[in-house]
């Protein structure tokens, strides 16, 4: 998710299910943190699955049952607000005078072109976009057409579970935030974001499984060399999109520890792991975590 799966906490961290049922020894990928008076939960999210992944380890459900706090990394109400979403294609539009084709560098703009026979009706449109846009859009259609739906993503089914619970909702960043982080990439940055995810299309697929697998299993250290190997390759990206977003978290969760009620918080499985995770760095506070 996601996933280059780490860049897409818009988008998508995704994978296809081709993995036996989880049993019930199996870990999440969740975890109960304690320390100073106070315990947390931290739950590494996929943003995309299918219906075949509920219901939910039971684990996993007395945590949030345990709780009476859904913090996520953006209020998904406000993100799915119609005047939200015309402000993120509005902000994800080139100017009138500009397409993709005047914008890109020829290597990337050959990627793209091969890419857009496979694209239909949407090939046109599509050359509007600016470059970061383009790219979150087309690893989405990737994921869907491999069957996953947003609407079954872990974020969105805990969302819709306090909504209906009365369980009050924050979010760590506001939508405009997130629209940002992509939006004010230099154009060279967009360009190589794009041609990564061109690039990588036929890996990501074929570590589908292998991700869902490990996800589903709470195999921290293989989700994270799925996620993070290519990413950190890319420092700008890693630190933008990943490292900082952490660090502007860590004294919002440190806050939780000290509120009446437990909090549960979601967000995207990359966050949650590597040397800059939020594990980590709860960890090097003193923090006790304890897998799910």
């Amino acid at each position: 998710m996601v996933q280059k799966t780490a860049l897409r906490s818009i988008a998508v961290i995704a994978a296809i299910l081709l993995v036996a049922p989880l049993h019930a020894a199996a870990k999440t990928f969740a975890w109960k943190a304690s320390g100073k008076g106070g315990t947390v939960y931290l739950v590494g999210s996929v943003h995309l699955l299918s219906q075949d992944f509920y219901p939910l380890n039971p684990a996993l459900e007395a945590a949030y049952k345990d709780s009476a706090l859904l913090v996520e990394e953006v209020d998904l109400g406000e993100m799915s607000a119609p005047e939200q979403q015309f402000s993120l294609l509005s902000r994800g539009m080139l100017p009138s005078s500009q397409s993709l084709d005047t914008v890109l560098t020829p290597q990337t703009l050959a990627l793209l072109n091969r890419k857009l026979g496979d694209l239909g009706a949407l090939a046109e449109p599509l050359k509007r976009f600016k470059p970061w846009m383009a790219a979150l859009t087309i690893e989405s259609l990737e994921w869907v057409k491999a069957g996953f739906d947003p609407n079954f993503g872990l974020d969105k089914h805990f969302y819709d579970r306090a909504k209906t619970d009365g369980k009050t909702v924050e979010g760590f960043e506001t939508a405009d935030f997130q629209v940002s982080l992509f939006d004010q990439m230099p154009m060279k940055e967009q360009d190589q974001l794009l041609a990564s995810t061109l690039k990588d299309i036929d890996a990501e697929q074929a570590n589908m499984s292998k991700l869902i697998g490990a996800w589903r299993n709470g195999d921290a250290p293989t989700v994270e060399q799925i996620v993070l190997a290519d990413l950190k390759t890319e420092s700008a990206l890693y630190q933008r999109v990943l490292v900082g977003r952490n660090r502007n978290w860590m004294p919002k969760i440190e806050a939780l520890f000290g509120r009446n009620g437990r909090a549960f918080i979601v967000v995207g499985a990359a966050h949650l792991v590597g040397p800059d995770g939020l594990l980590s760095m709860l960890r090097a506070k003193g923090y006790t975590l304890e897998q799910l």
